[in-house]
């Protein structure tokens, strides 16, 4: 079974997204990187490796996605807390993100989204497990 997770992003300008997610809080891995690639680190087990264009299409025969015309991936990240999810969107739209759907403030799920200066969508989102419980406790009860 997969042990860690990589997922693969063109990007047109290489320094401007290591800036942008820079500000935002990310740490990149020197290690993988280089003038075509950058390699993103979510957590221990999760990364984005931030391809320029013309690097991604070697990967793929397929047209690499126009991002401001459609969406070919929403990268959710979940967070510890309301105050965490909010902290991390607010530092991307400080660093140019633009919010690509309103809040979304449910009992159980608290999110918010944002699109990356290369039009790719992120959300992040926190899940409150009391909440959930609670939820599955009653629906068992309802039984």
């Amino acid at each position: 079974m997969a042990k860690k997770i990589f997922v693969n992003l063109p990007v047109r300008n290489l320094n401007a997204s290591i800036e942008f997610f820079t500000q935002v809080g990310f740490a990149f891995n020197q290690q993988f990187s280089d003038e075509n690639a950058t390699c993103m680190v979510i957590s221990e087990d999760i990364y984005v490796m931030l391809l320029v264009e013309p690097f991604f299409q070697t990967f793929t025969p397929k047209a690499i996605a126009d991002s401001s015309q459609s969406t070919e991936v929403i990268i959710c990240l979940s967070a510890d807390s309301r105050a965490e999810v909010d902290a991390l969107v607010d530092k991307a739209m400080a660093a140019g993100a633009k919010q690509s759907k309103p809040l979304q403030n449910h009992d159980f799920m608290y999110a918010r989204n944002f699109q990356d200066p290369d039009g790719h969508l992120w959300e992040v989102m926190h899940m409150d497990p009391a909440v959930i419980e609670q939820a599955q406790a009653a629906a068992v009860n309802a039984v």
